[in-house]
């Protein structure tokens, strides 16, 4: 009985690393690049000055990226009672991200118009709020699907995309000379994960799953949309009342 229960448990212990342990690790390598000239190594530096919120704001959003990177590892072993505890961590972690997202957002913008970015600025927040919405509910959506775990991780890997939109964005310190970095980073770059998820999807389950076709479609969709809009008459009127909102 001892020797069956070894055997079966076997696979689990010495299976390859999976599709989304990469997309875990390309995630952490993405927040970690993205963040290092702006963040990390001013940060270390001891140069790096902003009010407690960013730092509690990204503290969360580098909490997430790391517990969904994570997080396939128990699934592979097969603990599964770590696995589920580590999701409640991840949801605090992601309600503190988005609760904390206007309030950085009123910030950048207050910051960036005081040294010369004009309206341009404050229509900044804008994206902010839509990408803390639309990643709380991606990640409520994937809380509730967790027992249906083909939908669960993938929720949940477009969930972590949307947290990576800033880091790819940030991307441009290291390439000035691009042009159009609003799309190149923004759109091409940012949602370059979606495409390469579907298209693996297609290469080993021979289709598509409904995930990247209609929630990855309307991410990909939104960020369309946000460059086209991007600080026109109703944008900047957004902006407005959403800085007001935030910022008093």
């Amino acid at each position: 009985m001892n020797s069956v229960t070894r055997n079966a448990r076997a696979p689990a212990r010495t299976a390859k690393p999976g599709f989304f342990e990469a997309m875990g690790l390309a995630a952490l390598a993405i927040a970690f690049i993205g963040f290092a000239k702006t963040f990390i190594a001013p940060l270390a530096s001891g140069t790096f000055h902003a009010p407690a919120v960013v730092h509690i704001h990204g503290a969360f959003a580098f909490a997430w990226v790391l517990i969904f990177a994570t997080q396939p590892l128990f699934i592979r072993t097969g603990n599964f009672p770590f696995h589920r505890m580590l999701g409640f961590t991840a949801l605090a972690a992601a309600i503190g991200f988005a609760a904390t997202a206007p309030f950085v957002g009123a910030y950048a913008a207050a910051r960036d118009f005081a040294n010369g970015g004009g309206e341009t600025a404050i229509s900044g927040i804008v994206g902010t709020f839509t990408s803390a919405l639309i990643f709380l509910s991606l990640v409520f959506a994937g809380f509730l699907n967790r027992k249906h775990p083909e939908i669960h991780k993938r929720l949940m890997l477009l969930a972590t995309i949307v947290v990576l939109w800033p880091a790819w964005f940030r991307f441009r310190h290291y390439f000035p000379d691009v042009p159009k970095p609003e799309i190149v980073f923004g759109v091409v770059l940012a949602d370059s994960l979606i495409l390469i998820a579907a298209a693996r999807d297609w290469l080993v389950e021979r289709r598509i799953h409904p995930v990247w076709l209609f929630c990855g479609g309307a991410l990909v969709f939104e960020h369309v949309f946000e460059v086209l809009a991007f600080d026109s008459g109703p944008w900047r009127a957004a902006a407005h009342f959403l800085f007001g909102l935030v910022h008093g």
